[in-house]
């Protein structure tokens, strides 16, 4: 029995050894400060959320304390096989864009962002013309000034900290069953102010269906609005879905047309479940009564 014990401690000290060599090589640790989230640490670290909670055997992203220490995983630990494929993202040329600023905004070279369509870098490019740009892993997400400027960043669910509920005004509309909406709407209103897109209520933990396929290009907590996905979609589209209680997809995920996107939560300001649902095309805000469903 003796020997038994000994021989399975070996075995012990041998996996923690074996196991700190990796994480020293491959892994970082972060303490959690103030303010500091699942995502954010995500995006600051260049990984995917839900490698970080796999890691760390987190089950609710929402429940990390101060001071808590976290593992954040490098390249032998991260086994996302988004992380590791290329992908083309569809941009439309808007006015006044240039190979170098569209280069800039993705987070490419501007040597990359020619080779992948045939241009030389002197070449200047027109509004209208459609481009190819390739990324590695999760697509980057370039969200409109006043998207950036409202949603701010990554924070927990304004449910969780009332001190980040943003006012906001709306006006009613007519709500026109003939046209697909990502839930089962029973009334529509649509918002006015720095952020323009319509609100739509449903039902409490109703499915959240994407109207179009894309690629998610950001997925959690935004002050004021819940979990929010944001859906980058050919031609130049960003389809933002706020409001969620919890999300299906992340980062890096590619979606089809009615893909759950999330459940419908309850909006802490108006303590009604209702749907943000707001529409960009090249980093202008448009109806989304007329934004492409197929």
């Amino acid at each position: 029995m003796k020997l038994r014990s000994r021989f399975l401690w070996l075995l012990l000290v041998v996996d923690a050894l074996a196991f700190a060599v990796l994480a020293s090589a491959d892994e970082k640790v972060h303490v959690i400060q103030k303010g500091d989230t699942i995502y954010s640490l995500a995006r600051s670290y260049g990984v995917k959320p839900q490698d970080i909670l796999d890691l760390n055997g987190i089950k609710d992203p929402d429940r990390v304390l101060l001071g808590q220490k976290v593992r954040i995983p490098g390249p032998a630990t991260t086994i996302s096989a988004t992380s590791k494929r290329q992908t083309l993202v569809d941009h439309l040329v808007a006015k006044g864009e240039t190979l170098t600023s569209i280069a800039r905004q993705y987070g490419i070279s501007l040597k990359t962002l020619c080779s992948a369509n045939n241009l030389s870098e002197t070449y200047k490019v027109k509004a209208g013309e459609r481009l190819r740009v390739p990324q590695i892993g999760p697509a980057v997400a370039v969200l409109p000034p006043s998207l950036k400027e409202e949603l701010g960043t990554s924070a927990p669910p304004a449910a969780q900290n009332p001190a980040v509920i943003l006012p906001r005004s709306t006006v009613n509309r007519t709500l026109d069953q003939s046209v697909p909406w990502p839930i089962l709407a029973r009334e529509m209103a649509y918002m006015t102010g720095k952020l323009n897109g319509v609100v739509l209520i449903g039902e409490r933990n109703e499915p959240v269906k994407s109207l179009k396929e894309g690629v998610v290009i950001s997925a959690g907590p935004y002050r004021g609005f819940g979990k929010v996905a944001i859906i980058q979609v050919t031609g130049g589209y960003l389809y933002v879905y706020g409001g969620c209680e919890s999300l299906s997809v992340q980062e890096g995920d590619r979606v089809n047309q009615g893909t759950e996107l999330g459940r419908l939560g309850m909006d802490a300001l108006s303590e009604k479940p209702q749907l943000f649902f707001m529409v960009y095309r090249n980093s202008v805000s448009m109806d989304p009564a007329l934004a492409p469903r197929t």
